[in-house]
């Protein structure tokens, strides 16, 4: 028989063997609408690790999601001959040294400050992109920037047009590489330290841990991918604004997503994420109001499922090992 081990590594090899295939069974549209999914997967993962791993809700998450689209897109534009994998690292490695500015504020508060001071912040940045017009482009935001190949092993380059094929599996490996990278810091010992500081500080302070450092940590890789999805969001689109990046809705929507699928979970935000843009294209079939009914099925979520989709796991499998175990009573006593 096999093992649970060996059954996990063939469904997700399976898994691996669908999404490489995927372009070709679901056509540009539905591919376009995979990889934004897979995007903002990543971007509401990088919250849950503040929010569901740490305790820490943000509610400006977007300020490294902008950062992370405006590094990039500005390193295109404005430095000549760069590659699209550089201009990249430029985009994360601006959303880290903001979280690197502002971490040791946030590193110091939580609650409610926590929440209030990122809100300020992504509102002073949505500002400051609409003010610096001649940097940010204002209102019009930046757009029909060069994208260029990836650059391999010298004049060799491969084109990456967003929205080819090629540009599709670049995404794929850097945005599932991404969630493999959070899910496995999830299982190393510091990511247990971090959920002994959401669910006890003053416990884990009287341990010995230093947890204003060990926040602080979480707090930039947190923001380091988010700048990952940001970038490539930003790359997809070919375009970058305020509204786009900065925008109260950005960085509501992974606050949304974690909340459907469940906040406690690593798999919820991702899962949350996919009900969220299925709902938005079946909603939007029908009507404009999209906003009305996305925020009523979320206030229906709530009341019913507080842990979310993924919550519902482990009560399901307790009424199936119950219902096995009468079952097999009853078989018993017949």
């Amino acid at each position: 028989m096999m093992t649970k081990t060996t059954i996990k590594i063939i469904l997700w090899f399976l898994f691996a063997l669908v999404c490489v295939a995927l372009p070709k069974m679901l056509g540009p549209y539905y591919t376009g609408l995979f990889i934004t999914m897979i995007i903002f997967a990543v971007y509401a993962v990088s919250l849950n690790m503040l929010l569901g791993y740490t305790g820490l809700m943000s509610f400006g998450h977007a300020i490294f999601f902008g950062f992370g689209g405006y590094g990039t897109v500005l390193a295109l534009k404005h430095i000549e001959g760069i590659s699209l994998l550089p201009a990249i690292g430029i985009g994360v490695l601006a959303s880290v040294l903001l979280a690197l500015v502002v971490s040791p504020v946030a590193a110091r508060v939580r609650g409610s400050a926590f929440a209030m001071v990122h809100l300020a912040l992504g509102m002073f940045m949505y500002t400051l992109a609409l003010k610096l017009r001649g940097i940010t482009g204002g209102e019009d935001g930046i757009g029909n920037f060069p994208t260029p190949g990836v650059e391999i092993f010298g004049p060799l380059s491969i084109s990456m047009v967003p929205g080819s094929l090629n540009f599709y599996y670049l995404a794929l490996i850097f945005l599932g590489g991404s969630l493999w990278l959070m899910w496995f810091f999830t299982k190393t010992p510091f990511g247990q330290v971090q959920q002994g500081i959401r669910d006890n500080l003053k416990r884990t302070n009287y341990l010995g841990y230093q947890t204003i450092l060990s926040r602080g940590l979480v707090y930039v890789l947190s923001a380091a991918f988010a700048g990952v999805a940001g970038s490539f969001y930003a790359i997809y689109s070919n375009l970058v604004s305020a509204d786009g990046q900065f925008g109260i809705m950005v960085s509501f929507t992974p606050i949304t997503a974690s909340i459907l699928g469940g906040i406690g979970s690593f798999f919820g935000p991702i899962l949350g994420t996919g009900i969220f843009f299925l709902l938005e294209e079946v909603v939007s079939e029908y009507t404009d109001r999209i906003e009305l009914v996305i925020g009523a099925i979320l206030v229906l979520a709530v009341l019913f499922t507080p842990m979310g989709l993924m919550g519902l796991v482990p009560v399901l499998r307790v009424r199936w090992a119950a219902w096995r175990a009468g079952s097999v009573e009853e078989e018993k006593t017949a």
